[in-house]
């Protein structure tokens, strides 16, 4: 009888130690306004699952919307600055 082994390692075997990095770290400070918004929006989108929207409610989904891609439009500029613009 043949053994059967893996012919890869595993993946998860050795998980990293000693938590995030400082890179990773400021990465997701740089991120937090785009998630903060992404959050607003989720909230938004979730409290109108089970009602109609009205006046009110389709104002704060526009809101929610604008302010999302105005978070990601941020950091787009800030990471283009950073990096010395685009060609």
């Amino acid at each position: 009888m043949r053994t059967i082994a893996a012919l890869q390692a595993v993946v998860t075997a050795n998980p990293p130690v000693g938590g995030p990095t400082a890179a990773e770290l400021d990465a997701i400070e740089a991120e937090m306004p785009v998630i903060s918004a992404e959050v607003e929006l989720l909230d938004v989108q979730i409290s109108l699952l089970d009602r109609p929207a009205s006046e009110l409610d389709e104002r704060r989904l526009r809101r929610a919307r604008r302010r999302v891609l105005a978070a990601r439009r941020d950091l787009l500029n800030s990471a283009t600055a950073q990096t010395g613009g685009a060609a």
